[in-house]
């Protein structure tokens, strides 16, 4: 699922649900889009809203308490992305100040903000200055969003899934420490090696989908900051019975982590250092 911010840079609400209504429809020229709303004047669940759905795509009403609690449902930004991922193919985020993934400035600051964001990719004062002919390519060129459920539920749609008797993941996250005396992590991030990393991963699942028995796989390495406590990695596999499908998903934890090429920093409370350029 590929993720686009929209954020107010000066604008007016009018402009800024202008620019995310042209975009909601061109993009559900090519999927099923999911919008997520972040409200800041929604404090708490005296004035929550349930979540609706419009014209087919899913929509959540988000607001904030200090921790981004969606109002009337529980669910942070983070949550519903996670619940749009299955069966969404974009997510639209209304609203938040700052995002990891490629946005949209609306108003009079918006090229301001471009200067100061990489992830800006567009700086308009309104609709009539969007062009979606150049947006969407730089959307979809992005690193996309991906789940376990996402990756599972892409599998299970597989032309073979009718002979497959197991699925097998295997989640890699952020620890905090290996003993009780390190200093706490507080995150890492990774960059890979652009042009080379994408093409080694998918060599991978080819040569994995190849062995008897196993019939796809899926892997997925998130890059950026990702912080204590968060997922890094996925592998998944969907396989005729449970013996290739464990044996599978620890070789292809294994040689991912030695074929594909990506680097590694890690920020504790004391430190920070590339781990590639420790002894």
């Amino acid at each position: 699922m590929h993720v686009l911010g929209v954020r107010e840079a000066g604008a007016d609400d009018g402009a800024l649900e202008s620019v995310v209504d042209r975009v909601v429809d061109r993009l559900a020229e090519r999927g099923r889009v999911g919008v997520v709303r972040y409200d800041a004047t929604i404090a708490d669940g005296t004035h929550a809203r349930e979540s609706t759905t419009v014209g087919g795509d899913v929509t959540y009403d988000l607001g904030v308490d200090g921790d981004w609690t969606a109002s009337g449902t529980g669910m942070s930004v983070g949550d519903a992305l996670e619940s749009l991922a299955t069966d969404c193919g974009y997510a639209v985020v209304v609203g938040v100040p700052s995002l990891q993934y490629p946005s949209i400035a609306v108003g009079s600051d918006a090229a301001a903000e471009r200067e100061a964001g990489e992830t800006v990719i567009a700086a308009v004062d309104g609709p009539a200055d969007l062009d979606l002919d150049a947006l969407v390519p730089a959307l979809e060129s992005a690193e996309p969003y991906r789940s376990l459920a996402s990756l599972v539920a892409r599998v299970k749609r597989s032309p073979r899934a009718d002979r497959a008797g197991a699925i097998a993941t295997f989640t890699g996250r952020v620890r905090a420490k290996d003993s009780a005396d390190d200093a706490p992590t507080q995150y890492l991030e990774f960059e890979k090696y652009e042009g080379v990393a994408d093409e080694r991963m998918a060599a991978l699942e080819t040569d994995l989908e190849t062995r008897d028995g196993v019939f796809e796989v899926e892997l997925y390495h998130r890059t950026g900051i990702v912080e204590d406590g968060e997922d890094i990695v996925f592998v998944v596999v969907l396989a005729g019975h449970r013996e290739e499908a464990f044996r599978t998903v620890e070789d292809g934890i294994n040689r991912l982590k030695d074929e594909v090429p990506l680097f590694k920093k890690e920020v504790t409370v004391e430190d920070e250092f590339w781990v590639h350029d420790r002894p």
